[in-house]
């Protein structure tokens, strides 16, 4: 409840002209006095829509976010403004006797630059060794939703996040999907911080394109590298295929490994593991090029950005086995002995982690094996275990809250997109139904290069369902998997996508308190 004494203009106004005379970051505002303040003097000053928890007052000036016909404006408030975007238009304005200027400047990279050196809070940083939640957004829509629930908790959040494969079906670069997030994090009020995460990795080349757009967290992805015939291959040919590995890049030797690995046995929270000669083998066989290649990748890091400005994570999970206890210790050793610092790794885990559904398996297999893994990388570097594709695992997420201790990174992307199809289903039904029509004529070719599941034959026939029911399709196992899959399909369609940003612009309030409800869900399983 808003005291009597605000809703007089004059006295908002005032708060305005105290807000200005803070030359450090002023205390945000409560909820309720910044909607008034907005809605009674910056929104008709500036004659755009103000987003409330975006107002900042710092080094005599007032910034705000605004929106009008569908696009966002950077606002801001002071005795004198300079004139250096091209796009920026100002006026005097007089509150209470004192002339000011006002500045509207169009949300683009530029003004972005602009803020974030107003404004430091707004620049990606390293999170560091606390729990922390990925939150990819394919539609550069999804963070307001995301800041809303991540408000709640104490995770680390990691607001952009992208891997080049994704960015290749949604026509956005790295730069883009990082203002995205700059915005809805303002939006939003975020002040604590958040990473950018440059997802999947293969190459040096692609590790500068995200440098030089601002990132500060880099997986990579050696997946391309790994020897799957090492699973199944006999003594010999083992010690073929490890004799063959690059051991000046690696800067060691196969005895010298095998030495080291079972010279004596780790000690894990109250178990042992003996590695065998045999082991080593069959793991440095299937990982050592796989070691090679990331510790490349992370020299190159080093030069391209400087030690420790960066958090690094080794993902290894993208193969049809499970990672075994052997196999983790040897890539946490031989990582550690090259020097390269992993701020979270992320395994093959037992059972299948299926996109957008919960998880599939033996929740009992699964942690027997999984608290292995989290002692093991509180032995080894104490980094965080990372779940991949770990959207909408409900049923794990107790067991990982357990046994990690906090040393947990969550990812998550694709389910922040159902959720605005969600959003689609429940206020354009039509076009609901014709992007479920499309996505099942593409699943058989987009899911080539996912793990899925789903069956066509299998989908809820939508044209027969009424309007009302249509939110509950995105419950619905297949339906889930076949639109997650399909998104790049979606967004290269003019006449879907067009639309569907139209309706999620329109909506938006909609959209974000869906996101919301949605990771409340996952983050209280996590705490």
């Amino acid at each position: 409840m808003i005291p009597p004494d605000w809703e007089s203009e004059s006295i908002m106004q005032q708060l305005l002209l105290k807000s200005l005379k803070s030359e450090t970051l002023a205390p945000a505002l409560p909820d309720d006095i910044g909607s008034q303040l907005a809605q009674t003097v910056i929104g008709p000053l500036a004659e755009v829509e103000v987003y409330p928890r975006s107002i900042t007052g710092v080094d005599r000036s007032l910034y705000f976010l605004g929106r009008r016909d569908g696009k966002k404006y950077v606002g801001v408030i002071s005795g004198t403004i300079p004139q250096n975007h091209a796009s920026q238009t100002y006026r005097t304005i007089q509150i209470n006797n004192a002339k000011l200027q006002l500045a509207l400047i169009l949300a683009d990279s530029e003004a972005a630059d602009m803020l974030k050196a107003s404004l430091p809070f707004l620049k990606p940083r390293v999170i560091g060794p606390i729990p922390s939640a990925g939150c990819g957004d394919r539609l550069g829509l999804a963070t307001p939703g995301h800041v809303r629930a991540l408000v709640k908790t104490q995770l680390g959040a990691v607001l952009c996040q992208q891997s080049v494969r994704e960015n290749s079906r949604t026509g956005r670069s790295p730069r883009q999907v990082l203002d995205d997030a700059t915005w809805g994090a303002w939006q939003e009020g975020w002040r604590r911080g958040y990473g950018a995460d440059a997802d999947h990795l293969k190459t040096e080349s692609q590790i500068d394109t995200f440098v030089e757009a601002g990132y500060t967290f880099y997986t990579v992805d050696a997946g391309d590298h790994m020897d799957g015939e090492a699973d199944s291959a006999d003594g010999p040919l083992l010690e073929a295929k490890t004799n063959a590995l690059p051991w000046d890049r690696l800067q060691s030797t196969p005895g010298d490994l095998i030495h080291e690995l079972t010279r004596r046995p780790v000690e894990l929270d109250g178990f042992k593991v003996q590695l065998s000669r045999a082991e080593v083998l069959r793991a440095a066989a299937k990982y050592g090029a796989v070691v090679a290649h990331t510790f490349a990748m992370y020299r190159h890091l080093c030069r391209a950005m400087g030690p420790g400005s960066f958090e690094f994570e080794v993902s290894v999970d993208e193969t049809d086995s499970a990672t075994t206890l052997a196999e983790h210790i040897y890539i946490a050793v031989e990582l550690a002995r090259l020097g390269v610092v992993c701020t979270s790794l992320a395994p093959r885990f037992v059972g299948d982690f299926e996109k957008g559904v919960d998880y599939i398996g033996d929740i009992g297999a699964f942690e027997a094996s999984f608290k292995r893994h989290a002692a093991l990388a509180r032995a080894y570097g104490n980094y965080k275990l990372s779940l991949h594709s770990g959207s909408d695992k409900f049923a794990i997420y107790p067991v990982v809250a357990r046994h990690t201790r906090g040393l947990i990174h969550l990812k998550t992307a694709g389910t922040s997109y159902l959720e605005a199809l969600r959003t689609v289903a429940e206020h354009r039904p039509g076009l609901f139904r014709d992007i479920f029509e499309f996505c099942g004529t593409r699943y058989a070719d987009d899911r080539q290069s996912y793990h899925v599941s789903a069956k066509i034959d299998r989908l809820p026939v939508v044209s027969l369902l009424p309007d009302a029911d249509l939110p509950a399709v995105l419950n619905d196992f297949h339906a889930r998997e076949v639109l997650h899959v399909t998104y790049g399909s979606v967004l290269k369609n003019p006449p879907l996508y067009q639309v569907l940003y139209d309706v999620l612009h329109r909506y938006e309030n909609a959209y974000g308190e869906n996101l919301e409800r949605h990771f409340d869900r996952h983050f209280a399983l996590l705490r």
